[in-house]
């Protein structure tokens, strides 16, 4: 019967274990793509525009703006949390009774026939959470749409040799923000979707032990 409820109990806090992974990779990447814009007619060829090479004002350069330019997108996130709360009360109360001072009553000592009552909490709670992302990817345009923004997705993988780690990235931005460099800031990028993980040594040192997890995860205090 003990090895039974040993088993069971191992069999639980592994499946709790993996429950509190990290998030995995996911498999063919790609932002949930809404309804495509009417198409739009592209212009006949002449003596010298091609309408298969696209329209370059000289003031724009070879700046990405069709389906599958490339965007460089340099991610500065960085987000604080903090949160702060407070807690009292008190509460008093008090009762007596004045004995007759004649009467069947009078024997009544008025010290013994008083009665009071007091209550009080207090309490405090704080929570902080920092976080912080640098760097660059490179990602492809997958849609342009018709008011000048354009759908983006991109992956970066890196094979270590402690570890892998990747970053995801998807997000709609507006192509006018794209400098001369093909670049733009992570931002100003709207609906913006940033996946960075990783598995390894690396990894693994950094995340409690399966059999802590459980007990913190069981444990009522």
């Amino acid at each position: 019967m003990t090895i039974l409820k040993l088993a069971i109990v191992s069999t639980a806090a592994l499946a709790l274990a993996g429950c509190m992974g990290g998030p995995a990779r996911t498999p063919g990447f790609h932002a949930a793509l809404p309804a495509p814009p009417p198409a739009v007619r592209p212009s006949a060829d002449g003596a010298i525009y091609q309408a298969a090479h696209g329209y370059a004002a000289l003031h724009e350069g070879n700046r990405a703006r069709r389906v599958g330019d490339l965007v460089v997108v340099v991610l500065t996130e960085s987000i604080g949390t903090n949160k702060r709360t407070n807690g009292q009360t008190s509460r008093d109360g008090s009762v007596s009774i004045t004995p007759p001072g004649a009467g069947p009553l009078d024997f009544l000592n008025p010290d013994a026939l008083k009665a009071a009552a007091q209550g009080s909490f207090k309490g405090t709670g704080s929570a902080g959470q920092s976080s912080s992302l640098d760097g660059a990817v490179a990602v492809t345009i997958a849609e342009v749409r018709a008011n000048g923004t354009a759908l983006v997705i991109g992956e970066k993988q890196m094979l270590l040799s402690q570890g892998d780690e990747w970053i995801q990235f998807a997000g709609l931005i507006r192509l006018a923000d794209v400098d001369y460099d093909n670049r733009i800031a992570s931002t100003r990028v709207a609906d913006a979707r940033i996946i960075y993980s990783g598995k390894g040594a690396v990894q693994q040192a950094s995340r409690p032990g399966w059999l802590s997890r459980f007990f913190s995860a069981v444990s009522p205090f």
